[in-house]
């Protein structure tokens, strides 16, 4: 049986996932994130080379960066598939799945998540620290358990979003490319978006991108971790509660959705002040203190938030076959 594009789209996204929660980063490979990031910093450099070193010149710089890294981006996506093609119907589909699979990030966020779980249960307070330092932007030398798990907690909670819901999404509108043209600008953001005096305003529109993107995932996120707290063991009800009084009590228009939302599914108190760089930032904090944090939320959380994949999976791609059997 011959399958039409849409359907080996599909397909193939359906298969990424499936290695992604099976396999996770293959660590042993070279990352095309980490391309992304070298096209990055090689543009940033000759961009500023080029533009004035002022307010003015910083932003204009910092918008040709946020045009041309996820222009880049799709059009190497879009070449690599076309050369697929050209090979076959079995490699165009291979090359499409190792695509989507390379793109998600569930397996990998638990997997470092509970990095930081078991140093906690070891007592090694220092080592756990360390392990929330590879994926948090946050200062952590200083963080107390509470600290480190709360940071653990999350990261889970915003990562759910932007490395599995909003790749999804992008993947179900527009398959790899559009998916990868995402994880650019998520990176961009990751890498330029600061408020400091480096990327103040060289960083300002890669940032705005980024909250554009995610404006939608962050919130289909939010919900669907509503929706699934019971079947995950923990509270539905104060979850909708908390995610409709705090997602808004966050810098970012997006972070505090998914944040929210595990904060009262757990019935702890995220966020409040973070070092970074050494500055303290003055945040709100999420949810009520119902109960203690203690390192076993991490776990938790990383239940919720397999849990909240899910209905993503099938809202998302039931979505995509409805349209394209629409029109």
């Amino acid at each position: 049986m011959v399958l039409d594009g849409a359907t080996q789209t599909t397909l193939a996204i359906l298969a990424g996932c499936g290695l992604d929660l099976l396999l996770g980063d293959p660590h042993r490979v070279y990352h095309p994130v980490r391309l992304i990031g070298l096209l990055i910093r090689g543009l940033e450099g000759e961009l500023r080379a080029v533009f004035p070193h002022n307010k003015e010149g910083e932003r204009i710089a910092g918008s040709f960066l946020a045009v041309l890294v996820p222009s880049v981006t799709g059009a190497v996506c879009w070449l690599l598939l076309s050369l697929a093609a050209r090979a076959g119907t079995a490699v165009h589909f291979l090359v499409m799945t190792l695509m989507c699979y390379s793109l998600l990030a569930g397996r990998a966020l638990s997997d470092e998540s509970m990095k930081v779980y078991r140093k906690l249960k070891e007592g090694d307070l220092e080592g756990a620290r360390e392990a929330v330092s590879m994926i948090v932007g946050r200062d952590t030398r200083e963080l107390t358990e509470e600290g480190v798990t709360k940071a653990a907690v999350e990261t889970v909670a915003e990562n759910t979003s932007d490395g599995v819901v909003a790749p999804l999404m992008f993947l179900a509108i527009g398959g790899p490319a559009a998916g990868w043209m995402y994880k650019a600008v998520n990176t961009m953001d990751s890498m330029v978006g600061y408020r400091n005096d480096r990327y103040r305003y060289f960083g300002t529109t890669a940032a705005r991108l980024d909250d554009v993107l995610n404006f939608i995932p962050s919130r289909l996120s939010g919900i669907f971790m509503v929706l699934c707290a019971n079947a995950a063991g923990l509270d539905s009800r104060n979850a909708w509660r908390i995610f409709r009084r705090d997602r808004y009590r966050h810098a970012s228009p997006n972070s505090a959705q998914t944040e929210a939302a595990m904060a009262g599914a757990l019935r702890i108190q995220l966020a409040g002040d973070a070092s970074y760089f050494g500055k303290v930032v003055k945040k709100p904090t999420l949810g009520d203190p119902i109960r203690k944090v203690e390192a076993e939320d991490i776990r938790r959380a990383n239940r919720l938030m397999f849990l909240s994949v899910l209905p993503a999976v099938v809202v998302l791609l039931g979505m995509r076959t409805w349209i394209l059997k629409a029109i």
